[in-house]
């Protein structure tokens, strides 16, 4: 597979910026399914980004291990496989254009949502049994279409007021789970992970690598409301180009 120099820098950034995230860095994962759908298209780079995202949900479980909740992990991830079936089966037989068209609209769907829990000054969520289903059914269905399920799973653990670090150590534990869980239907079914796919991983591990050692130190001194604003506006930006693509 040829690359040109532009695709070979958008993925270069966005591995540098997945390790930042898996490193405890949250709220930014749309931006790199953003960066990696405009390098090499939105159902292709979905089955592309899961071994790089499996390199650094290793690692956050390695670092942050002591800090995971298990009984969080158990409450949602049902409910989570069971969307991911339901986005198996659905994204299967979509054509490009109709995968192009939906993944914009969940990146920009997921950016509203975001948003709209930035901006609400109460932090209570509903605590009915039924919330830990819908959200980890949307989130099952959203990780398997775009790698998306970051907006839905972080109102989840947010809902059960879960400190920083139990957050990030739970959060790990679950990703690293299901992106597992994901590699047979992209290989077998969305044939979305082949050879030379994983050869464009192998090169791109390293950039995660990076991302990694400075996520470590950011997610100590940076500020929430410095960036969450410039990564919206960006990331919805992203998600119209790839319209256009």
């Amino acid at each position: 597979m040829e690359l040109s120099d532009t695709t070979w820098i958008i993925a270069l950034i966005a591995a540098v910026i997945l390790g930042i995230s898996k490193a405890g860095i949250k709220g930014i994962g749309i931006i790199i399914v953003t960066l990696m759908a405009l390098a090499f298209g939105a159902k292709e780079s979905t089955g592309l980004m899961v071994p790089l995202l499996i390199v650094g949900d290793i690692f956050a479980v390695v670092y942050y291990n002591r800090h995971a909740q298990w009984k969080y992990i158990i409450r949602f991830l049902p409910w989570m496989i069971l969307g991911l079936l339901i986005g198996v089966f659905v994204g299967k037989d979509l054509p490009e254009n109709t995968f192009k068209y939906g993944m914009s609209a969940i990146i920009l769907a997921s950016v509203v949502l975001m948003y709209w829990w930035d901006i609400r000054k109460s932090k209570s969520v509903p605590s009915h049994p039924a919330f830990a289903g819908f959200t980890g059914i949307m989130a099952g269905f959203t990780t398997m279409i775009g790698n998306l399920a970051g907006a839905f799973s972080n109102i989840y653990f947010l809902a059960m007021r879960l400190p920083k670090n139990v957050f990030i150590g739970t959060a790990a534990w679950l990703f690293l789970i299901i992106n597992t869980i994901k590699l047979p239907f992209h290989i077998f079914i969305w044939k979305t992970i082949t050879k030379e796919s994983l050869l464009i991983d192998l090169k791109l591990v390293p950039a995660v690598l990076v991302g990694l050692f400075l996520g470590i130190r950011l997610v100590k001194i940076i500020r929430e409301r410095f960036y969450r604003k410039m990564i919206l506006i960006l990331t919805a930006l992203g998600a119209i180009l790839i319209l256009f693509r």
